[in-house]
């Protein structure tokens, strides 16, 4: 079956010459381009505060593209597909609270055209562009022209920031033009959990508290917060990475099956999740939940500052770089399993994963053999990042004339099959964008819900003059991260452990 290609549309980028425009957007679109899920209809116009004209974008996009390595990351290098892209890219300078540069690009889009605007700019901006937006007439739609607005995360600071910013945005244009992107979500393994869960009677049947023990959820980085400390430490890990994320993957992981995939049939599935999530009080919050900052230590060779001692950090911080939790889902299928999921910075690896651990077997079976190691349970590894692929972990008896329990691991790596190293993760958001599939995008309910699970931890630590416990950099987090798993008899999974890689 093949994809149809996008209808024409114009792509209006707010924030054209930042960082995310040329780092993944433009790249993306090169990729929709040469796969041909984009035509010569496709028009992009960026929008920005720089001085310039067309030709200013097209350089900077140029100057960055031929930066990479020869041989590297060929998605993105000047090719037929970036020739024919860049023709089509216009640039308008203006300011993104002002009537004129809207009035400007009204005068680029004729009423009845297709046209998304990509808001690549700060949070405090989202309001006001989609209220100027809708002020000039711009996200009214017709029978044959649809406007729709692509919004980046952080969607909200807490819940009554997230409630606040769903009205105002909800009260100009309707829930079906809002695009809030989770360019997790845009990941092919993440988009392959639904797949594999309900196309797999094997996986499904076992899907639930009967068969299994805990999940766990990590996305580990192993940067620092570098030169981001102005954001990050009005930010933190908490709101960083957990309401968005990390809650984009547990909802994909405990979803009941829908009734279609339809998109607002998955999306409702994923919204009773999130729903369903237990809201602690303020004291077990604090019971179930552990922050961490880094200290100063090498990482890679690199000789690490201390958080607080970061640039436009707080040398008094209270400002967690890790965090770890334990979290409930109330309802039929998962009730008492515990969900463990955990985030940080400057850790051992890179590492985002969803482990599976099944109820161990009943061991009366072996009581009459030498059984010579402990019998492990089964365990499902499903890699994110950055070696996307699953794992099947089960046992089998080492040769020898002992019952010896070996763990063995049935392994699948998407780059064993298929070639998922040139694209973005951004290609298929973009691309739904311009079809109109909300299905990989969050909605005002989820966004909330997300947010009402994880106050309850904002406000036992906005109370708390603690600060965050420390841990070194290239860890897998601090020592009291270990004792919220281990006080339930459990153990994280090892940080950095990829699938098997077939040797040559």
């Amino acid at each position: 079956m093949t994809a149809q290609q996008a209808p024409p549309v114009t792509l209006v980028i707010f924030g054209a010459t930042g960082d995310l425009t040329r780092r993944l957007l433009v790249p993306a679109m090169i990729n929709l381009t040469r796969s041909g899920l984009v035509g010569s209809s496709l028009s992009i116009l960026g929008v920005g505060i720089d001085e310039g004209d067309d030709e200013f974008l097209r350089r900077r996009l140029d100057e960055f593209l031929g930066q990479l390595k020869p041989g590297a990351e060929e998605h993105t290098r000047k090719d037929e597909a970036w020739d024919s892209l860049r023709s089509r890219i216009s640039y308008l300078k203006g300011d993104f609270t002002k009537d004129q540069i809207f009035e400007a690009i009204a005068g680029r889009l004729p009423p009845g055209t297709n046209a998304a605007f990509y808001l690549a700019v700060p949070p405090s901006l989202f309001g006001p562009i989609v209220e100027k937006l809708a002020d000039h007439g711009l996200t009214t739609e017709t029978e044959h022209g649809f406007r729709r607005v692509a919004i980046e995360k952080p969607f909200g600071t807490d819940l009554a920031s997230a409630q606040a910013l769903n009205a105002r945005i909800l009260e100009r244009i309707a829930e079906s033009q809002v695009y809030r992107l989770d360019h997790f979500l845009g990941k092919e393994t993440v988009q392959n959990l639904m797949t594999a869960r309900f196309a797999n009677m094997m996986i499904e049947a076992l899907w639930n508290n009967n068969y299994i023990d805990h999940v766990q959820i990590t996305a580990a980085e192993v940067v620092d917060v570098g030169s981001r400390g102005k954001f990050y430490d009005a930010t933190g890990a908490l709101r960083d990475m957990v309401p968005n994320h990390l809650f984009q993957l547990l909802a994909m992981i405990a979803m009941e099956p829908p009734n279609s995939f339809d998109a607002e049939a998955i999306r409702n599935e994923k919204s009773k999740v999130l729903k369903a999530l237990r809201n602690y009080t303020p004291e077990e919050a604090k019971a179930n939940a552990v922050r961490g900052a880094y200290v100063a230590g090498p990482l890679n060779g690199v000789d690490l500052p201390a958080f607080r001692e970061t640039k436009d950090i707080s040398p008094d911080s209270r400002t967690e770089t890790f965090v770890a939790m334990k979290l409930l889902v109330d309802t039929w299928r998962w009730a008492g399993v515990p969900f463990y999921l955990r985030t940080g910075k400057a850790m051992t690896a890179r590492d985002t994963e969803i482990v599976i651990t099944f109820r161990k077997v009943p061991f009366a079976q072996f009581r009459e053999t030498e059984v010579t190691r402990k019998l492990p349970p089964n365990r499902l590894v499903i890699q994110v990042q950055p070696d996307e692929g699953m794992s099947m972990e089960i046992s089998i008896k080492a040769p020898g004339p002992l019952v010896d329990i070996e763990p063995v691991s049935l392994d699948f790596r998407y780059a064993d099959r298929f070639d998922i190293s040139k694209t973005t993760g951004y290609e298929s958001l973009i691309y739904d964008l311009f079809i109109g599939d909300q299905t990989l995008f969050q909605r005002a309910d989820g966004i909330e819900a997300g947010w009402a699970a994880v106050q309850p931890f904002l406000d036992a630590w906005a109370q708390d003059p603690a600060t965050p416990d420390v841990y070194q950099p290239g860890s897998m987090g601090p020592d009291s991260a270990d004792g919220l798993i281990r006080k339930d008899g459990r153990e994280w999974h090892e940080l950095g452990v990829l699938l098997h890689k077939p040797t040559a």
